[in-house]
């Protein structure tokens, strides 16, 4: 997808340092992050959400989510932290590019605010 953000950031045409880079996915920090620790981790391949991603290539699933435990250990986020993915514009979906947040850093409590 040319006009996906993620896949721009996937590909390098928008510059972004990554934390974690596999063929397949990539780490890298939120512009507005919502907690001291909030690294988003992303197929680099076009999926729309969560469940496109299951259905057509579970075994990348468990690699982002491999990615997202990786990145847990490399931020020191041992006394805990959440996985957070959004679908639809209803449950917050941002950007149409599955998408992982790892947050931590602080307490993170439910509900939030």
């Amino acid at each position: 997808m040319t006009d996906c953000l993620f896949c721009k950031i996937a590909t390098g045409a928008i510059p972004s340092e990554f934390l974690v880079e596999t063929e397949h996915v990539v780490a890298f920090r939120d512009i507005d992050p919502q907690a001291p620790t909030h690294v988003l981790v992303i197929p680099r391949a076009h999926f729309q959400d969560v469940a496109a991603l299951t259905r057509d290539d579970p075994a990348l699933a468990g690699e982002v989510l491999a990615v997202a435990a990786q990145v847990a250990k490399i931020e020191g986020l041992s006394e805990g932290h959440r996985i957070v993915t959004n679908t639809g514009i209803n449950g917050g979906q941002s950007v149409a590019h599955v998408h992982f947040h790892v947050l931590g850093g602080r307490g993170l409590t439910w509900p939030p605010g």
